[in-house]
């Protein structure tokens, strides 16, 4: 990810001036997360196991949805999130919010890659044939694979939407688990790896409660959502219940 996002969706750099954008102080990673688990320990006999019992997944509705939560684009995002939100989290409608993901896309993918870079971890499917979700097996294979980047993101949407929504804090936090356990269906994270994501996430969530453009952002988006729900667009009911479904079925 990168600024870019801003110049993809024009409203975007429309909604918050480039020049009012500074980039957050988050924690370091590398001092934090606990190293990954060492070769032949039990827990890197546990990430294999779970590696290998996740591959009957493949192309199932549980493999959909972790395509489907492979996309980190803003907009993107907060439709995964909208069944548990309760409402249609439309981007168009939500430029504030929209703008406040796309902005700290950029220092939690400068964050993650140092600390990827530290451990130089090698991602499961590296060196197998084993089935994975996305063609990128490629690219994947050279980006090493602990913490979590895309759990470490989901997170902190996920964080960043209960704090708005306290009353569907609940649901939303469930989805942000299920989202990074879709980097295990999928086959390019090892479990271990989003577990580090979670508390990644949290602990940079954490740190951007002390910093004031954040507050600002998020007070901002606050209203826009609240403004949203009181005149809402409720999410496609069968979409909502095939999700949760699919959500709720365990992948180990």
């Amino acid at each position: 990810m990168s600024m870019r996002l801003l110049f993809t969706f024009p409203f975007l750099a429309a909604a918050l001036p480039l020049s009012a954008w500074a980039a957050p102080a988050l924690p370091d990673g590398r001092i934090i997360l606990p190293p990954p688990p060492a070769a032949h320990s039990a827990a890197q006999h546990e990430d294999d196991v779970v590696f290998q019992e996740t591959r009957h997944l493949a192309g199932s509705a549980r493999w959909r949805m972790a395509l489907n939560d492979a996309d980190l684009h803003p907009q993107h995002l907060l439709a995964d999130f909208s069944c548990a939100a309760g409402v249609t989290l439309d981007a168009n409608r939500l430029p504030r919010l929209t703008a406040l993901i796309a902005h700290l896309q950029p220092a939690i993918e400068q964050s993650v890659t140092d600390e990827k870079q530290y451990w130089k971890r090698k991602r499961p499917f590296v060196g197998n044939d084993q089935p994975i979700c996305t063609d990128d097996r490629a690219h994947l294979g050279d980006s090493p694979a602990y913490p979590s980047g895309h759990t470490t993101h989901g997170w902190i949407v996920a964080s960043i939407l209960a704090e708005i929504m306290p009353d569907r804090a609940t649901e939303i936090l469930h989805r942000g688990r299920v989202f990074g356990e879709s980097r295990i269906v999928c086959g390019v994270h090892w479990k271990s790896d989003v577990q580090a994501g979670w508390i990644n996430g949290g602990a940079m969530f954490a740190a951007l409660q002390a910093d004031s453009q954040f507050q600002a952002d998020l007070l901002a988006a606050r209203q826009e959502v609240a403004a949203l729900r009181a005149r809402p667009q409720v999410p496609d009911a069968a979409r909502c219940t095939a999700d949760s479904q699919t959500a709720s079925q365990p992948i180990e």
